[in-house]
């Protein structure tokens, strides 16, 4: 219960910017519900007293009060369609952004843990359901009560007895829905889960659709969606078998108090203990009585569709992001001195932690290349990771000339820190916006300067649209070495003092590699760069070398040094170039 309540609370504070207009939906809910009351009571007066007493005048006052009030209902619903839905729309904007911030901060292990279409689906559907709850939720359930209570009131002047008769049945309705509640919040998150897997299915497809033709494998991805649609189904099957047999048993029940109403009523004007004008208002406020129960089953899916969704949400915004100490240091410029001194890390899943390297120590110099180089799986791309802090090492330190990294602001340091890794990431844009996220206020002379330097400014002027050319989604358009250029673009224009280039030059042909080593090179003057390379023709001038195994530094030393100890550099230098 404290739990829920805690929900309701922290759903409540989204209201807060748009009281206004929130306010202004209730009351003109309110209105609506006494508006509908209006009309048993004048039905009332017009076959008691206007007819029988041959009222003309009063009759037709009576009708023009009516009209009056179905046009102002007309009017106050308009106000509830649509200003209750900016209601809707603005707090969903307002989960959205704060939902997107706060993506943007959380631990990059998060991500490897949860797919991109899962989360996704919280972004968009979760969303949409909070934003139809947000509006109709208050509304819908403001409106309700204030119609039953207001119904009450009237129905008591009538005839006390026969209301509390009828209202006897009112809490019965209410202990049947209790029961049911529990399965259908159930079921609904078991709904939420699914439709966040099958997004995450689509996404992988469609991302690599190239993939999977050229191997072949349509048949393959057709039959894992498959799987994924069955479960949805079935999913969606046991959440519809639920919301069946909560909905039979609600009509079912207002079935039931209608029929309780026509047999105690009836009984009530066979004994004379009311009119018939009496006995109609009554059974059209029970009309009236039954529309509002009959909304807050109907609305009972959305409340539990949104509330399954605001918990998914809440489930987001509860992880902790990624840890920034108070008045952490913030230099500007660093210069680049790298010490790792005894770190230990592993990657963690459900199933625990993945040990990458154990006890790793070395020393780089600011201003000096050093390059890592052995076999896969030895940890050369986690130790760049480690660097920008994407992930908190397990034990030892790290430091940049002299501050230990976790006491470095976060920002700063990355500021500090160029990246080029194997994989290419290129975003949905233009050629020029990919390449100005190394520095967001270059000028366009900048862009094309660090072009340049990439080897890429000539192929980017033979495009129709030149540096204004959309690449596409993950840089589609372009091939893997242009994405790789773009990258290294990007790299020269951030101009910073740490460079890590995780196999930057591996999407690149023989031609094109020479052409930007001389660049690379060149970059790499006066700052500490740290190259990962499976390609040992581009690290020959390194200042250092480093072989890295799964045991942990094998050998180091300068190019020749190593071809000198006859060890593992120089068989895999050997291996590559023995078909040279």
């Amino acid at each position: 219960m404290k739990e829920k309540k805690g929900y309701i609370r922290r759903f409540a504070k989204y209201y807060k910017p748009h009281k206004k207009l929130f306010i202004i939906d209730m009351f003109c809910a309110f209105i609506i519900s006494a508006v509908n009351l209006v009309y048993p009571f004048v039905t009332k007066e017009i076959i008691n007293n206007y007819v029988p007493n041959a009222l003309l005048n009063m009759l037709l006052v009576g009708a023009g009060l009516l009209l009056g009030f179905y046009v102002l209902k007309a009017a106050l619903n308009f106000v509830l369609q649509y200003w209750g839905h900016i209601v809707g729309v603005r707090i969903q904007a307002d989960m959205r952004a704060e939902l997107f911030d706060h993506l943007q901060k959380l631990p990059f292990s998060y991500f490897d843990n949860n797919k991109t279409g899962v989360i996704m689906s919280r972004m968009t559907n979760d969303l949409f359901e909070i934003s139809e709850l947000a509006h109709h939720g208050p509304e819908d359930v403001f409106l309700s009560f204030v119609t039953i209570i207001g119904a009450f009131i009237m129905l008591a002047f009538i005839n006390v007895w026969l209301t509390l008769i009828v209202f006897a049945f009112v809490p019965v309705i209410v202990l049947c829905s209790i029961p049911m509640r529990k399965r259908m919040m159930n079921v609904f998150k078991d709904m939420r889960v699914v439709q966040g897997e099958i997004n995450a299915d689509i996404e992988s497809a469609v991302s690599g659709i190239r993939v999977s033709r050229a191997y072949g494998a349509q048949s393959h991805e057709a039959e894992k969606f498959g799987k994924g649609n069955k479960n949805f189904v079935k999913a969606k099957s046991r959440q519809y078998k639920v919301m069946g047999q909560f909905f039979s048993a609600m009509y079912f029940c207002m079935d039931f108090l209608y029929f309780a109403v026509l047999l105690s009523g009836g009984l009530f004007f066979y004994y004379g203990l009311i009119n018939a004008g009496e006995f109609s208002a009554f059974v059209l406020y029970i009309t009236v009585l039954i529309t509002p129960i009959r909304t807050l089953v109907n609305i009972f899916e959305q409340i539990q569709e949104g509330a399954t969704g605001f918990k998914r949400f809440c489930d987001i915004m509860d992880i902790p992001p990624e840890e920034q100490k108070e008045n952490a240091a913030a230099p500007e410029k660093l210069k680049g001195d790298i010490v790792f001194e005894n770190v230990t890390f592993g990657y963690k899943n459900d199933e625990g932690a993945q040990k990458v390297i154990s006890d790793f120590s070395i020393k780089i110099p600011a201003g000096k290349t050093i390059a890592l180089v052995g076999p896969s799986g030895g940890g050369k791309t986690t130790i760049c990771h480690l660097i920008p802090r994407f992930y908190e090492t397990d034990g030892g330190t790290i430091t940049v000339d002299g501050y230990n990294i976790k006491d470095l602001d976060r920002q700063s340091l990355r500021k500090n820190i160029g990246i080029v890794q194997q994989d290419v990431f290129l975003f949905n844009g233009t050629i020029r916006e990919n390449i100005a996220y190394g520095n967001f206020a270059a000028t366009q002379k900048d862009i094309e300067e660090a072009a340049k330097k990439a080897n890429i400014h000539e192929y980017i002027k033979t495009l129709p649209e030149g540096y204004d050319t959309n690449v596409g989604e993950r840089g589609v358009k372009l091939s893997g070495g242009q994405k790789q250029r773009v990258s290294i673009a990007r790299a020269f224009l951030k101009n910073p003092p740490i460079l890590i280039l995780d196999e930057a030059t591996s999407a690149l042909d023989n031609a094109t590699e020479m052409l930007i080593q001389d660049a690379l090179q060149s970059l790499s003057v006066g700052r500490t760069t740290l190259v990962v390379a499976h390609r040992l023709s581009t690290i020959k001038n390194a200042d250092e070398i480093i072989v890295i195994t799964q045991n942990g530094i094998e050998e180091r030393g300068t190019h020749a040094e190593l071809i000198a100890k006859n060890g593992i550099y120089k068989e895999l230098y050997e291996y590559q170039f023995k078909n040279a």
